[in-house]
């Protein structure tokens, strides 16, 4: 399976809305708000997925998504031990894993996921983390480790980043804060976009 080189990680439907119009073809709802809001804020970034012809990626929140008719999940190492895996691939659902070491791989892995992320890649200012970054060398080590399943990268990773991050075999780069922070986020997507394009290696 492929995937758009580029995956947005937002943190609402409003900001999906500005942004999934630039071009975005895969993107995240990380929202991390109130437990109540949680499923107005699936509904409207499905529609506006939807609309756009964009996939919909859900955090987390597994059963909220299913629940919403969302076929795509996101789990961390942590929310895989509350969910209900078997839950999630009977409703045909696919699942995105976090991995950071080797043991974790091996445990992402046996579930059969749509994608394996990696990180964080360089240092992320975004949240405090226990991993120390992970570099471009791991990156590789994965990408054979895992062969044609599909490896996100993310932490750190800018668009003038892209080119690099490729080479070293990561599918998909995962932005959050390079579009979140930025001054303009609908300009910073729309460069992103160009630069993913340009950096893609056509062999």
């Amino acid at each position: 399976m492929r995937l758009p080189r580029v995956y947005a990680v937002l943190p609402d439907a409003a900001m999906i809305a500005r942004l999934v119009p630039q071009g975005l073809r895969l993107v995240q709802l990380r929202f991390k708000g109130a437990a109540e809001d949680v499923p107005a804020q699936i509904a409207a970034a499905r529609a506006i997925c939807a609309r756009h012809g964009a996939q919909l990626v859900v955090n987390d929140h597994w059963q909220a998504a299913l629940d919403q008719g969302v076929d795509f999940i996101h789990l961390g190492q942590e929310d895989l031990d509350s969910a209900d895996t078997t839950a999630i691939a009977r409703a045909g659902a696919r699942l995105g894993i976090s991995t950071h070491d080797r043991a974790e791989l091996d445990r992402a892995l046996a579930l059969a996921p749509a994608y394996v992320a990696l990180g964080p890649v360089w240092p992320t200012r975004l949240k405090k983390m226990r991993w120390q970054p992970q570099g471009l060398e791991k990156v590789s080590r994965w990408k054979a480790r895992i062969g044609d399943l599909p490896l996100v990268a993310i932490g750190g990773i800018t668009a003038e980043r892209l080119p690099a991050l490729f080479a070293a075999g990561a599918d998909v780069a995962a932005v959050v804060s390079d579009l979140v922070t930025a001054p303009e986020p609908e300009a910073r997507t729309r460069h992103w976009l160009t630069e993913a394009e340009a950096a893609h290696d056509p062999l």
